[in-house]
Formats: C-alpha cells, sequence, structure tokens
C-alpha cells in the first residue's frame, strides 16, 4: 500500500539498552565455560564415535548399536569410539560476522571476505557487545522501511578492516579451539568448584541466549546446521543436504530456536561411570542430558532440577535377567 512500516529496535538497527548487560554477561559465561569445560575434560573421559557424531561420557564407551556412520553394517551398528574433544561436548556453531548487518548481504563470491566467529559471539556483538578485533556499526537514526523494501538504510558504509595485534590471537578466549591446551587440569581440591562454575555458566548462556533471540533475528537452514546472525540469511552456495541442486546449494532460512544456536548435544546419563558398559538390551531405562551437564555431575556438580527428569535419577536400572520381569 506504501504505507512506511513503523519499527521498533532492534528491527530499525537500533540497540536494545536493555539487552546490551545481557549481551556482556553471556560473553563473560561463554569465556568462563570454555575455560573450566577445558579443565575438566583433564580428568573427565569423552568418547566420540568416528563415524557419526554419537559422544558418551564414561570411562568406556557404550555398546548400544545405534551407529548410523557409513561403515556401520560391518560393525553391526556398534560405534567406533575415539577420543573425543571439547567440541564433542561444547558443538562449535559459527556464523559470519556482519559490520552492518542491515548492508549488503553476502554472496557466494564474497563469502571469504567475512571472518566466522562463534553463533553466540556474534550475536552478543549485534546486541550491543563492543569487542575491538570485530567492529560492529551502531547507528544514530533508525532504518526506514515500506513492507519489505528498505528505502533508507543511512547509506552504505565500507566495513573496517579487523584489528589484530602482532602478538595475540584473536578471540582465543571465545573460541573453543585448542582450549584443552590452553588450560592446564585442575586440582583435585577444584574439581567440585570448577563443575559448579561450569553448570553455572552453561545455565546463563543459554537463559541469555534466549532473551536475546526474542528480539534479535537469527536465522537457521532448514537443511544443515548452518546458522546466520541478521535480518537476513546469506547467499552463500554452501548447503550440501537434501536435494541441494533444486536450490542451486542455497540455504533454506528459516527462524532459528535457541537449540540450533547453543545446542545441548544429548547424551546418554550413566549412573556410574566406572560400571560395566550399556547395553541395547536396557536402553529404555536410561536417561538422557547435554553433555555438559553430564560432564559437571560426573565431576561432582549439582544438577539443576529440571534436568533430573530427563536423567531418570529416579530409576533403577535392572539387571539383563531382571529387564524382562519389568512391566
Amino acid at each position: 500500500m506504501g504505507i512506511e512500516k513503523p519499527l521498533d529496535p532492534p528491527k530499525n538497527g537500533l540497540l536494545v539498552p536493555d539487552l546490551i548487560p545481557v549481551a556482556y554477561e553471556v560473553v563473560d559465561a561463554w569465556k568462563v565455560l570454555i575455560k573450566d569445560l577445558a579443565q575438566l575434560l583433564h580428568i573427565i573421559p569423552v568418547y566420540a564415535c568416528s563415524e557419526c557424531s554419537e559422544v558418551h561420557v564414561a570411562q568406556t564407551g557404550h555398546h548400544i548399536q545405534n551407529c548410523l556412520g557409513q561403515t556401520s553394517a560391518s560393525r553391526r551398528s556398534f560405534h567406533s569410539w575415539v577420543k573425543g574433544s571439547i567440541n564433542d561436548v561444547l558443538v562449535p556453531i559459527e556464523s559470519y560476522h556482519l559490520y552492518d548487518p542491515f548492508g549488503r548481504r553476502i554472496k557466494h563470491e564474497t563469502r571469504f571476505e567475512y571472518d566466522r566467529i562463534p553463533a553466540v559471539v556474534e550475536l552478543c556483538i549485534q546486541a550491543g557487545l563492543d569487542i575491538p578485533e570485530y567492529p560492529s556499526r551502531r547507528r544514530t537514526s533508525p532504518i526506514r522501511m515500506i513492507g519489505k523494501k528498505v528505502i533508507n538504510r543511512g547509506g552504505y558504509v565500507e566495513e573496517p578492516k579487523p584489528w589484530r595485534s602482532a602478538n595475540s590471537y584473536s578471540l582465543a578466549d571465545f573460541d573453543t579451539y585448542g582450549a584443552c591446551g590452553r588450560f592446564p587440569p585442575p586440582t583435585s581440591s577444584d574439581v567440585a568448584r570448577i563443575a559448579q562454575e561450569t553448570v553455572d555458566a552453561y545455565e546463563i548462556v543459554r537463559l541469555g541466549v534466549e532473551k536475546l533471540m526474542k528480539k534479535y533475528t537469527v536465522k537457521a537452514c532448514g537443511y544443515c546446521s548452518e546458522v546466520h546472525v541478521g535480518p537476513w540469511g546469506h547467499n552463500a552456495k554452501l548447503c550440501g543436504e537434501f536435494k541441494h541442486q533444486w536450490r542451486d546449494g542455497k540455504h533454506g532460512w528459516q527462524d532459528a530456536t535457541v537449540d540450533e544456536v547453543f545446542p545441548p548435544n544429548y547424551v546418554w546419563h550413566v549412573q556410574d561411570p566406572k560400571g560395566p558398559p550399556m547395553t541395547g538390551a536396557l536402553r529404555r531405562f536410561y536417561g538422557k542430558a547435554p553433555a555438559v551437564i553430564e560432564v559437571c555431575m560426573q565431576a561432582g556438580a549439582q544438577i539443576p532440577r529440571k534436568y533430573v527428569p530427563m536423567m531418570r535419577l529416579d530409576i533403577v536400572v535392572p539387571d539383563s535377567e531382571e529387564a524382562r520381569l519389568v512391566a
């Protein structure tokens, strides 16, 4: 109808003042989460399947036959366990960093001109977090739209080059890459305290991301795990999932959920990490929990109440001979 569309922050390019402290709180908790989790993984064994995405937190891998890897038929669907890393527990979800989310869209030919950083950090940057290495455009006047067409965005601004000092690795505290090598193992007296700090930091990050995503737009591909923080998804043709030829490799963008930006990565809950491996015959008696929560519980942390039902802590796992007698 040619009527200008009224927009509220942050849809009009302005920041939401009440969410700026939340962005800083999330990033501080994110750094604590990476540091403490890297320390705990020195003493808590984690196994990952080399053929699929299964992760297990225990002294040995489980014997549940649910592997869907390429060579699973030759292994009768048993997993091929290898030593896991922090990326198996805290799944890294990255997105492109944009100086101006309302500016030019990323094209397939220009995708290498943009850096990839953790999606949680990019969300906080667009919500008001200031990082010298990755600046963001802060508008003083709102953008104007008629329908879905932007009629005034304040002009295109040339993106400044990322600032990096010569003797520092950019975003080292925010990245999980090589985290276990940067932090030493904890002392035996500090394990329980670090585990509790990790649980608290995990809950702060998850709650903060949920608050930010209620206002700031995050897009996720409906076919693959690609995530983009901004009002519109990028145009890089990188999707290789179901019928990507029909879409010319473009992503199928839709509104993202919290689990797509900060995936919990559920694993089987092990009541006795040093006991016998889990078997497929008793799998209906086992519970599940986010991998971070499972690692912290085995390190001595108190589990939040909301995870108790899904971990099925009130169920006694029977022996294999007793399972057929259970109703």
